[in-house]
């Protein structure tokens, strides 16, 4: 029963985060703020032509985790989940520091990314114990 509850979660965290990845390459100022830092307002091209790389950089970032997820959701493998959320929850950790640093909102660095990880972690706790 808890690993039903715990892949659960961790499913919808992969989609969740499948989503937000989506959202940084169709998006990214929007994807931005939501995240906790604003983008660059100009909005000027780089010389690629590409006026937001790192957003864009942070959106496949996100499809792929969240694809992991499913991978190992669909291959059944609870424990080696459980080990994968337990790493990835140094994301949203990481993340939280980045919003503290750049000026975001000890709101948005502890009420989204640090809810992110402490969700990530009850579910890989919840994955390695069953």
């Amino acid at each position: 029963m808890l690993t039903t509850i715990a892949s659960t979660i961790s499913g919808v965290i992969g989609v969740g985060i499948i989503i937000l990845g989506v959202r940084f390459l169709l998006a990214p100022r929007a994807a931005a703020a939501g995240y906790g830092i604003a983008a660059d307002p100009s909005g000027v091209p780089t010389p690629t032509g590409s006026p937001y790389p790192w957003l864009y950089a942070k959106g496949v970032r996100d499809i792929v985790s969240g694809i992991f997820i499913i991978v190992l959701l669909a291959n059944r493998a609870p424990h080696l989940l459980g080990v994968f959320m337990a790493a990835a929850s140094i994301i949203p950790v990481g993340d939280a520091a980045i919003v503290l640093r750049s000026g975001g909102t000890r709101a948005t660095a502890f009420g989204i990314h640090g809810a992110t990880a402490a969700v990530i972690l009850a579910a890989s706790a919840a994955l390695l114990t069953a």
